[in-house]
This record gives C-alpha cells, structure tokens and sequence, in this order.
C-alpha cells in the first residue's frame, strides 16, 4: 500500500546487476486499491485486493533487502526511518481525523471500543486488536469498525520490522557472496512460504475469523512476493506468453471478489488466486506489446491513482462508515456509493500532496524522520485520550438497580407502580452499554480441560446450599447477570462453563463445520458428571428473530436426555429476541421510547414455544420462559423501566438482567420446589 518506488534488478550478466523502473507495478497497486475500494462500496464484499498488497510489499522489500545485504550491514536504523516518514504521517492524519469525526457522528455506544481500536492503530496492531475481539471481517458494514481497516496495514508495518532481521540473520549465515546469499534466503522463504501457508489454511479452517486477522498466515503471500523478487531475472518467457499472463493475471484479480466470499473464506488456500494473478502480472512485466496489460497499468492515470493509493485506501473506509452511520444505512447504492468514492479520492489526492509529499521530500535527515512518527502519533494519543477522558466523563454511574427510578424489568409485571420518576435517565450508560456483562473478576477461574482458551469460573460461596452451573454461549452467560444475585440471597454457587456462539448441545448450532465446539460441549459434559450439579443452566430455544423462527434443535434435547439419564436436572431457559439493528443505537439516534428500536411481540414469540411441541421430552427438563420480561403481550421494547433492554443486536444487558432477579429466583424455586 505504501508508495514505494517500484524498482527490481534485472541480470545483465553474472556479475553485474542493474536497476529499472517498473511503472507496472504501480499501476498494479492502483488495481488493488481500485478493488478494495469499489467492492467494498458498491458490493458490500472483500475483493482480495489487500493481498496483492502484501505481495508487492513482499516483492519489493525482499528485493531491496538483498541487495543492501549482499553490500555489507543491512543498515536498519536509516530504513525504518524512511518507513516511518512514508507510513506514519497520513496514517495519522487520517486516525487524528477519525477520532473528531467519531466524536461528533458515533453514537456513544461505540465510543469507548473506537478509542481502543484508534489507539491499536496507531501503534499498528489493529489486527490483533480485532482478533482478540473476535471480529467477523464479513460483518455487515454499518456495525463494523471505523478503523477496521488497520487491519492490513499493522500486520504491512510488522513486516517491515521483522523482514530485515530475518533477512539479516541469513546474510550472518551465508555471508555477502550474492549467488549464495540468494541461495540461502530463497530456501529460507521457501520454508516460511511452506509454514505459513500450512498454517493459514489449518487456521482458517478451525478459526478463520482469527485467521482473517492473524499475522502468521498472512506471511506466506510476503513470502511468495519475495521468492518472486529473487528468481524472476532467471525466468524467461516468450512475448507473447507474458501478453497473455498478464491480462489473465488482471482478469483473476477482477474476479476474484466476485467469485469467492473473500471476508469469510480467506486467507487459507484461496488467497493463492489474488497472489498468484498478481504473480503472473509481476512475472509479464514490460511487454513492450501495444496489446500488453502493462500498457494499461502503465498509463499516466493508472500511475497516478497508484502513488495515492495508500491514502486513498486509509480514507475510503471511514468516510464509508461515518456515511452508513449517519445515514442509518446498511448499504448506499451506487449514487451514495459514486459520491463516497469521489470524496475519498479528493481526501487521498489533498493528503497526497499536502501531507506524503512535503515529509517525503523535507530534509529530515534521519532523526527528523523518526520525530516526524513520534509527533504524529503523540498527536494521535491525546486525541484519543481527550476522546476516552469525554467517554468516562459522560459514562458515571446514574443508580443502582433496585432504586425505584429504574425498576428495569420488574415494571413489566402485572400491578406494578412507578414509585420513583418515570423519566429518570436510563441505565446503563450507553457509553458504556457495549461492556455491560456480568462480572466475574473474583470468581475462581481455571481452563477447561483440553480446553485453555476457555475457563469454568466457580462463584466463591462457603457451604453452598444449591450448586448450578451455567452451561453455553453468550446467551447464557448474559443470564449470570440475574442468577447472580438470586444465587446471594439464596446461598447458592454458581459454576459457568461458557465459550461464545456454541450452545449446549451435541452438535455445533451456529457453524456446522465446527468442530471444535462440539468437542468443547463434550468435555463441559464431563466436567458438569465431575460437578454433579443441583441443575444445569442451559438454552431451552434459539434463534428468536422476526419472522418466527425460534427452533430448539435436537441436539439441546439430545444432551438434556444425557443429564437425564446420570439423573442430573436440566433448567432450559426460553431465548431472548435478536434484531437486524442495534437497539442501543436506534435508541441514540431516534430517542427514548422510539417504537421502531423494539419489535411486536407476534413476529418474534409464537404463543406456543418450540420446546413444547417435542415428544418425549426428557423427565428432568424444568423450562423457564422469561420472555414476559423482555415483553408485554404486544410488543418488545429497547427500554423497559428506565432500563435499557440490550446492549447489541442479540444480547441483554447485565443491568437489565439483574433487575430480573427477584423473579428469576422465584421461578427457579418454583420449579425445582426447593
């Protein structure tokens, strides 16, 4: 993405090697950004484009490193520098515009979570940032990130910190004769490209929504951009040959978004289309046919629209998103979409010549290139910290639960009063809604068995009267947030054996494919024989949305009759409703009490529940239906007692669970008769 000068040696005899100018390559990056811009905009998909990136950055930097190390110590210190001026200035820019941008268009919900992922951008680890919150990089649009797109680029600028050393530690090996350095660092990247690449295709299989974002199986297209930079001058082709490679190398990139479901299927094995065309491209070259496909890539426009590509792709994605949020769109269209893409080549064009140019051709020298990135970035954090200081600020705690101004749930039974305002101001804070879960800090916590990545957390409890374990997804650990306190006031202790997006069931309900969740549900199983609960806390339904779609899967059963048979009960709780939209959100934007944010009770709940229509359900299944909480007979609202109902599209916040407490121990006493 950045614009480096596309320069390659090309083998005149033996001995000697000269440089010349590839204006192909160029337009080759202009190619990509076009992709990645246009199918993000227009098709709402992933083109690969990112991936020709990588290769060319491969390409070029492998080819530079060589040749300093074959001159003697690679010097480290004036390139990083010259990576820092060319990187650091409009990245920064375009995140110091994001943080104002945020503040004024954002709803505040998401506050808190972009000030996080600015401050990981700037440091250039967005990647393992959205990693660790598990993003799905084909997510719909107007919920993404603003500075998602960092993505790319932190793992471009690890790269470039890692690439030297490792070029430099083969160069101590096989010292500076060129044919044997390109011996050993030819092998050397065969061996990363052979790892790397086993790895993205194991990890995108189990994981890819990690793999999506992982460095690690990124590094084999880098890899295969190197190998390409240290053979091509050994490799000859026919004219026309090289004619028709290139144009099939630009007809696979074209396609490739089209064809494959880029943000759901990458990197793995599929990223081999993207490189490879991109390859084919590279290995075409010069022509010198009017017919060429380095004619076209080789014109001045195409040339132009390469030296801004990386500012126009740092622009194209949040000036996308602020437009999607403020226009409470999914999509734009292809006006909408025609007028975003012309304001974002405006803002690359101005941050081209404003910015990238007057640093690239100051006089810095080499500390001045290094206080060009330390001042850009420290302008970057006190933004952000100015940012995060306004959250926290708005984000103060209003109330407990329980107070009569914010009655939560409890307004929804039958006979209930306000005894306090009914226009108090509501909780949680959306600043903070995002976070809202239950707490578990004090719990004792300890991997799973097989399992280190996920915990079984036991509540501290002295002589317990009843032990339960929460056993599921999300949808069940949002329910601690009740069981919580009707556990204290009761004496009981709680265990919760949770890992997201996979119920407790014998089968994997969200991901077919996934493997993992399936083994994950068989050790819970044996951890919950270990426990011998009083009971199991567990989903009783799924899938609440409009349209009647509630299901219990034969799984749920399949598992619960499991329980049954070691004679353990099974507490099935009837699932909440999940909306197209955030309610938080529609809240913000449209204001307290605003119908359209909630949905009529009919097009989410049958009066009949799934469960109830299922022979031979097993004698130890006691279900709760807490969905009277969540409704009255007509309609579902986003707020209920001055409490916001849920925190994202599908899940309830923890204040408004624990204002369902009282009840939710009532009716578990109920049913178990304790």
């Amino acid at each position: 993405m950045s614009h480096v000068r596309s320069m390659v040696r090309i083998r005149t005899t033996d001995e000697q090697v000269a440089r010349r100018f590839r204006p192909e390559l160029q337009g080759l990056r202009a190619l990509a950004v076009a992709l990645v811009v246009v199918y993000h905009v227009w098709f709402n998909r992933v083109s690969g484009g990112v991936d020709v990136f990588f290769l060319i950055s491969g390409f070029l930097i492998t080819g530079q490193l060589f040749r300093a190390a074959a001159r003697g110590p690679i010097p480290f210190r004036p390139m990083w520098g010259r990576q820092i001026a060319r990187l650091f200035p409009a990245a920064l820019t375009v995140l110091l515009a994001t943080v104002v941008a945020g503040l004024l268009l954002l709803p505040e919900a998401r506050w808190l979570q972009t000030v996080r992922e600015v401050v990981a951008s700037a440091f250039f680890l967005e990647n393992w940032r959205l990693a660790a919150d598990a993003v799905d990089y084909s997510a719909q649009h107007n919920t993404a990130s603003v500075v998602q797109h960092f993505w790319s680029l932190s793992i471009q600028v690890q790269f470039y910190v890692v690439w030297p050393l490792l070029v430099a530690l083969v160069a101590m090996v096989a010292g500076r004769a060129r044919e044997r350095l390109r011996g050993h660092l030819t092998l050397t990247l065969l061996g990363v490209f052979v790892a790397s690449l086993v790895f993205s295709v194991l990890l995108t299989i189990t994981n890819q929504p990690l793999a999506y974002f992982h460095s690690l199986t990124r590094v084999w297209e880098f890899a295969l951009g190197g190998l390409l930079a240290l053979g091509i001058d050994a490799i000859v082709l026919a004219p026309r040959l090289r004619v028709v490679l290139g144009w099939v190398g630009i007809i696979g990139l074209l396609s490739c978004g089209m064809v494959l479901q880029v943000g759901s299927v990458f990197p793995g094995y599929a990223a081999l289309w993207p490189t490879l065309c991109a390859s084919l491209v590279i290995l075409a070259g010069a022509t010198g046919s009017p017919h060429g496909a380095d004619r076209f890539l080789s014109t001045r426009a195409m040339r132009y629209l390469g030296d801004i590509s990386y500012a126009l792709y740092l622009w194209h994605w949040p000036v996308l998103l602020f437009v999607l949020v403020v226009g409470e769109q999914e999509t734009v269209g292809f006006e909408g979409g025609t007028l975003i893409i012309a304001g974002s080549l405006l803002l690359a064009v101005l941050t081209h010549h404003l910015v990238e140019e007057p640093v690239r051709r100051a006089p810095f020298g080499l500390r001045g290139q290094y206080r060009v990135g330390a001042v850009s970035l420290v302008v970057v954090l006190v933004a952000a910290a100015v940012w995060q200081f306004a959250a926290v600020a708005r984000a103060n705690p209003l109330a407990a639960i329980g107070d009569p101004d914010h009655p939560g749930a409890i307004a929804l039974l039958d006979g209930f009063s306000y005894s306090g305002s009914p226009d108090a101001e509501a909780l949680p804070p959306m600043i903070t809604i995002n976070e809202d879960w239950a707490h578990l800090e004090h719990w004792e916590c300890a991997p799973l068995a097989g399992f280190p990545a996920m915990d079984r957390c036991v509540q501290p409890v002295d002589s317990p009267t009843r032990r339960i374990v929460l056993v599921g997804d999300s949808h069940i650990q949002q329910y601690a947030a009740a069981m919580i306190p009707a556990a204290e006031d009761r004496g009981w202790q709680l265990v919760t054996i949770m890992r997201g997006a996979c119920p407790f069931s014998t089968a994997s309900e969200v991901d077919p494919d996934d493997q993992e969740c399936v083994d994950w549900n068989e050790a819970a199983v044996q951890e919950i024989i270990d426990l011998q609960p009083d009971a199991v806390f567990a989903l009783a339904s799924r899938d609440v949305r409009a349209g009647l779609t509630e299901q219990t899967p034969p799984g749920f059963v399949e598992q619960w009759r499991r329980l049954d048979e070691l004679g353990i009960p099974v507490l099935a709780v009837r699932d909440n409703p999940r909306f197209d939209y955030s309610p938080p959100d529609c809240l913000q934007q449209h204001g307290r009490g605003a119908q359209e944010c909630g949905v009529a009770r009919d097009e989410v709940y049958a009066p009949v529940p799934p469960y109830a229509l299922i022979p031979d359900m097993p004698a130890n299944v006691r279900f709760l239906d807490f969905s009277d909480l969540l409704c009255n007979d007509r309609f579902c609202p986003a707020e209920v007692g001055n409490v916001l109902v849920y925190m994202d599209f599908n899940h309830v916040t923890a204040t408004y669970m624990a204002s369902m407490a009282p009840v939710v121990g009532q009716r578990i006493d109920a049913e178990m008769g304790w």
